[in-house]
């Protein structure tokens, strides 16, 4: 019988591994003294007996627990049992310390856990135990303990090496050593594809030297030393195509990037040589449908672009590939493509959450070894893998991993044995391939495909191999690692090492692999004598389109008022059975009196009816933020919990003219990683309008990066457009610097070229047409992100509510004067401009003043684009205009005002003169008393609205 065969019925097969060494050293200690264990090991001992009975009858040992094979009168103790376990383990779990896989080790690694005296062992002990008893999958060629134990050893230590220890879920880590021990992911390679990969990396190489020799000096940030990298995405990406995947995205830096866009995404030579040249040729992209090459008006260095391909089979589409545009800032782009894969998963055109299919798409981000460690994005990003909101299903990282980080080397950028230790915390398996053996790293994507497939989780490979010039090609590495490159130098190359294994083994001839060789340098020379001629574009003014200058197309916003009654009829009601919260109930109930006589409309209110109606329209939704299913502030409770139960329930599934999905999810306590993905997921479907909400607007610094070099800039430099709305909680309340400033002036520094809308809005109907229009134009031309300063204490302010009739016959306006003042045009000599929530203060404070025939308040609803004509022709209404004052809560060095200033002179009236009111420059956003602060804010205000002694004159 075997080990296999015994585990049918016997009670210790619930033990294995370490869990089995800890037992048996357990059972010693109750042979000893029974009540010296756990009373529940006692138990078990006593019902299911010792691991091993013998009886010796004349030459036959009869064994009832079969654990184990002994000869007569040989009975093998338990500390030598116990100490196999341990040895077996410990090569399972440390044998990648010795492993062959770093390509520039020249002395052979070696480890003491793995030797046999260090467990007080010797041959003889272990080939008294069964092989399976060591290696239950083991070959058949394995025949006891002792080789066993050498079949793991040499498993585990050659040049692809596993870290499993840290996946917690027993099967999934016994499923994870089955797949390596039982060598189902080191399938027979034919010598037709060994002669495939050959060619392959030939191109590869064939590529870089080319463009080294060609265009001497020219940044390419070669992929030299890490070859494999494109044979390895092309085996994932061929496994997942045929497993059925229909969209692969794919996030990287520049190192190895021109290469992967030539052989993995298919972008012809001519193009990348002519983007060399400095003379692109549209003409060379090849068939429409076939490639996308997205270029914006100002553009981008050749190793950001990137590019969109199909496979096909005939005409029949069978995959999309993207590689995602990136800037330089290494990792920020792993979760854009996270959000591009989500989006490419989910089924949008049905009411409810969207319908996720994970098998649609599949995410692969390749990571620096300096950067895996060194970026807090990664982490941020590994940690969405498992929710619910952001989960893809599995994503395969690759560490294209060259062990220096510029000129710095590993022990001077992370802390810990290697780059890709950080995801071990979220129990991604690991495995470390040696870059150098082209067949090991196959391997590594065969079992990061099958373990996706079955547990939907994330996989690491970590492709270890070296860079063979400096970080680009004008530095000269040997100035600051003189050993490093003493290696490189004299180190062949993966298609030179390959070939000569090749060679050896007879799989292949030395006259087909210069063939190969010749094949792909003949190729490199006919796309450059098709372009070489080409003379640089002429030099020209980079403008936006004229679809983008132009601003928005006349849009209707409004919502005919029999549909918003029924919208708003419908989201109060909720399932028989549904216990919502008392208070909340009342609150929710009351927004049916919103339709009476002398109702209106807050801002929570409004937010809910835009989403009614423009998912009644067919756009889709999807709104995230820390605390966004209730809110911050507790202001729009979209998603309503069962105060029994907890079950949730959200009025807008159940909608009954919904025609499209609304997704609300609960984000974690990440800006960067977040954002990021709301931007990939609104990039990849552009139908839906997808809006973030920052818990406080001043914790979008954190993800400032993303603001610079994706959402503001992203169409001018790649062509990409995007719809995304940031929902800022902005507004001086002396809650402090910190819950104060969703810091409008870096949003306003970056605006230029119309490429996003920054408002700050002043009632809840104007935060309802915004929403609307922005849904409008999400598949436009004209479509741009869309940055509000949203409001905290001004949510309930019934001065910034709004009447039914705003809404359905209503617009959105860039500003609003004051419909009270001003009525006789003539005795208007001040116009006071401000935005936001000190507008709404404004206005009350004004309720109570007389005498005020000579002052005119205007709120900018919309900061940028900034409305010019519209304010001017404002001014040019008092013909009595002496001055124009700008109001703001924020410091003079912050807030609108640097912004307005310029654009308030060249609009102001001759004559009129233009100052600020505000608080001084501070250094600090705001005060932290809420007395100081309040009583500045009466400071200012008073003074905007205080007329001096010139105007009583």
């Amino acid at each position: 019988m075997t080990i296999k065969e015994a585990k049918a019925y016997d009670p210790w097969k619930a033990f294995s591994g370490p869990n089995l060494g800890y037992v048996l050293e357990q059972y010693d200690l109750f042979r000893q003294d029974p009540d010296s264990v756990d009373p529940e090991l006692k138990n078990f001992f006593e019902n299911s007996g010792p691991p091993i009975v013998n009886t010796v009858a004349g030459q036959k040992t009869v064994v009832e627990h079969q654990t184990t094979v002994v000869s007569a009168g040989d009975v093998l103790s338990m500390k030598k049992i116990t100490s196999a376990v341990k040895l077996t383990e410990n090569i399972r779990s440390y044998g990648h310390l010795a492993a062959n896989i770093n390509p520039l080790n020249e002395v052979a690694l070696d480890n003491e856990l793995l030797h046999l005296e260090k467990y007080g062992l010797t041959a003889d002990d272990l080939r008294k135990i069964p092989a399976d008893f060591i290696c239950p999958e083991s070959p058949e060629y394995v025949k006891d303990g002792y080789e066993a134990f050498r079949y793991l050893k040499e498993l585990y230590t050659k040049t692809i090496a596993f870290e499993f220890s840290q996946v917690n879920d027993l099967n999934e880590r016994q499923w994870l050593i089955d797949a390596v021990e039982s060598g189902s992911i080191f399938p027979e390679v034919t010598n037709e594809q060994k002669a495939i990969l050959y060619k392959r990396l030939a191109e590869v190489e064939g590529f870089e030297k080319f463009l080294h020799r060609t265009y001497v000096g020219q940044k390419r940030f070669s992929i030299e030393g890490l070859d494999m990298l494109v044979p390895v995405l092309d085996h994932l990406i061929s496994q997942t195509v045929q497993n059925g995947t229909s969209n692969v995205n794919i996030a990287m830096a520049h190192r190895g990037r021109l290469n992967v866009l030539a052989h993995v995404l298919g972008k012809p030579y001519e193009i990348i040589f002519s983007e060399f040249q400095h003379s692109p040729n549209k003409d060379l992209v090849p068939s429409e449908g076939s490639i996308g090459i997205n270029y914006g008006w100002t553009g981008d260095v050749k190793y950001h672009l990137g590019l969109d391909t199909l496979i096909t089979n005939g005409k029949t589409q069978k995959a999309r590939i993207t590689l995602a545009n990136n800037p330089s800032h290494l990792e920020v782009v792993g979760p854009v493509v996270e959000g591009y894969s989500r989006a490419a998963q989910e089924n949008r055109t049905e009411a409810g959450f969207p319908k996720q299919d994970i098998s649609r798409s599949m995410a692969i981000l390749i990571h620096g070894d300096a950067a895996f460690p060194g970026e807090g994005i990664v982490p941020e990003t590994l940690n969405l893998s498992r929710l619910k909101g952001y989960q893809t299903g599995g994503t395969i990282h690759i560490i294209a991993n060259n062990m220096i980080g510029f000129t710095t080397e590993s022990e001077d950028s992370r802390s810990t044995k290697y780059a890709s230790d950080p995801a071990k915390g979220f129990e991604v398996p690991i495995v470390h391939v040696n870059a150098d053996d082209p067949e090991a790293c196959l391997s590594a994507v065969t079992l990061a495909i099958q373990y996706r497939e079955k547990y939907k989780k994330d996989f690491l490979i970590d492709l270890i191999g070296y860079r063979r010039f400096g970080h680009n090609e004008m530095d000269e590495p040997l100035v600051t690692q003189p050993g490093m490159y003493g290696l490189i130098q004299k180190h062949l190359t993966v298609k030179d090492l390959y070939g000569k294994k090749l060679l050896e083994a007879n799989s292949i001839s030395n006259k087909k692999l210069e063939a190969l060789s010749e094949q792909v340098e003949e190729k490199l020379k006919k796309a450059y004598d098709r372009i070489s001629g080409n003379k640089p574009e002429a030099v020209c003014e980079l403008d936006p389109p004229q679809t983008v200058e132009k601003g928005f197309p006349k849009l209707d916003t409004t919502v005919a008022a029999e549909d918003l009654l029924r919208m708003n009829e419908d989201l109060v009601e909720w399932p028989e059975g549904f216990q919502v919260n008392k208070k909340l109930g009342r609150i929710l109930s009351r927004r049916l009196d919103s339709f009476g006589e002398e109702g209106k409309i807050d801002w929570a209110h409004a937010e809910t009816l835009a989403f009614a109606s423009i998912l009644s329209d067919g756009t889709p939704i999807r709104l995230t933020g820390q605390d966004s299913e209730r809110g911050t502030f507790a202001q729009r409770n979209i998603v309503l919990h069962d105060s029994e139960n907890g079950k949730t329930y959200s009025p807008l599934h159940t909608l009954k003219t919904a025609k499209a999905s609304f997704a609300v999810h609960n984000s974690p306590l990440t800006e960067t990683a977040v954002l990021a993905f709301e931007y990939g997921y609104n990039v990849f479907a552009p139908e839906t309008l997808v809006l973030w909400e920052a818990q406080f607007g001043d914790f979008a610094n954190t993800a400032q990066v993303i603001f610079d070099q994706f959402i503001a800039a992203g169409r001018a430099k790649w062509g990409q457009k995007s719809g995304l709305v940031m929902l800022l909680p902005h507004g001086y309340e002396g809650q402090g610097p910190e819950h104060s400033s969703a810091r409008l002036e870096r949003f306003l520094s970056l605006a230029a070229e119309n490429n996003w809308t920054v408002a700050n809005l002043s009632s809840a109907a104007q935060y309802f047409h915004v929403l609307r229009r922005q849904a409008k134009i999400l598949e436009m031309e004209q479509v741009r992100p869309l940055v509000i300063m949203a409001p905290k204490s001004m949510l309930r302010n019934q001065v910034m509510a709004s009447t039914v009739a705003e809404f359905t016959e209503g617009e959105f306006q860039s500003f609003i004067e004051t419909q009270a003042l001003g009525q006789n045009s003539k005795l208007v000599e001040r116009v006071v401009l401000c935005t936001g929530k000190i507008a709404v203060e404004i206005r009350e404070k004004l309720v109570n003043e007389s005498n005020i025939d000579w002052l005119q308040v205007m709120s900018l609803e919309q900061i940028y684009p900034f409305p010019l004509k519209g304010i001017k022709e404002a001014f040019a209404k008092y013909p009595n205009l002496k001055e124009i004052v700008w109001l703001q809560e924020e410091p003079k060095n912050m807030g609108a005002w640097t912004f307005v200033e310029p654009r308030l002179y060249e609009v102001a009236p001759e004559g009129v003169s233009v100052s600020y009111i505000g608080r001084k420059r501070r250094s600090s956003p705001s005060e932290g008393d809420p007395l100081v602060h309040k009583q500045e804010q009466n400071r200012i205000m008073t003074e905007s609205i205080t007329r001096t002694n010139e105007g009583e004159n």
